[in-house]
């Protein structure tokens, strides 16, 4: 039985932490130092930071800024960003990361993957994969513009590739709900993560605590990730840091965490 976890997943924007809706229009939040202050206090699961320009600008992890953040928290971060070789790996681990994240290294290089997997472990790698619904209700892969489609291949069939490359985790980034908060895509995850035997980590959509329990009523799905509903509050989105007590991820995860 896989443990359920619940991530608040983080964009960065240079220093600086940012939301989007639909991969689009990013609405500045804070400092992440601050932000990583806050989850703290709340004991997260863990936390994930993606570095949303890094792929566009063509950079580099920022390694001094990555350590200062890792050092921060109380809590396994895995970071996603500008990650091109092993060496940019094994400093991000020696800096205190315990997992990385490949999207576009992923499709453009997979031999790296294989690489990172043999040399570190499955389990210190996740793959993520934005997906997207067309105007025909289909999903397809798109990069992190959300603008160019990626392969032929279906979301299933691209999750059993990296798999098969030695991914760890595979993170699906639905694009369509990206900052939406109305929910997330339940028939497309499942469908998509019953073929196929690594854990999945779903993110796009969350609005409320009752989201989040449905998704983690899908036996594969491994953790619930969001970012407004753990960083906006209120019909006016106004900026509160949060994440649910005990009491209430208790209620979540029906004390699955605790009886394995």
């Amino acid at each position: 039985m896989l443990r359920k976890r619940i991530i608040p997943c983080l964009l960065l924007k240079g220093k600086g932490l940012v939301k989007t809706v639909n991969f689009k229009n990013p609405v500045y939040l804070g400092d992440p130092l601050n932000v990583i202050n806050i989850f703290n206090q709340k004991m997260v699961d863990e936390l994930m930071i993606l570095d949303i320009m890094a792929s566009a600008e063509n950079s580099r992890p920022n390694f001094e800024f990555i350590q200062k953040l890792s050092s921060r928290s109380f809590s396994p971060i895995t970071y996603g960003g500008g990650i091109k070789s092993l060496a940019d790996a094994e400093q991000l681990f020696k800096i205190g990361v315990e997992k990385v994240c490949l999207n576009t290294a992923a499709f453009n290089n997979p031999a790296l993957l294989v690489d990172m997997a043999n040399n570190f472990g499955s389990q210190s790698v996740v793959v993520s994969i934005n997906v997207s619904k067309n105007l025909f209700g289909k999903y397809r892969i798109v990069d992190n513009s959300a603008k160019k489609e990626i392969g032929n291949q279906s979301v299933q069939d691209t999750i059993t590739w990296f798999q098969n490359k030695g991914a760890g985790e595979v993170l699906i980034n639905d694009v369509s709900n990206d900052g939406v908060m109305k929910g997330y895509d339940i028939d497309m995850l499942r469908k998509v993560s019953s073929n196929v035997s690594i854990p999945v980590i779903a993110c796009g959509g969350c609005g409320n605590l009752d989201h989040i329990k449905e998704l983690l009523d899908i036996e594969n799905i491994a953790a619930a990730a969001a970012g407004s509903f753990f960083v906006f509050n209120g019909r006016h989105k106004a900026v509160l840091i949060t994440y649910p007590s005990r009491s209430e991820l208790n209620k979540i995860l029906n004390s699955r965490n605790e009886n394995m």
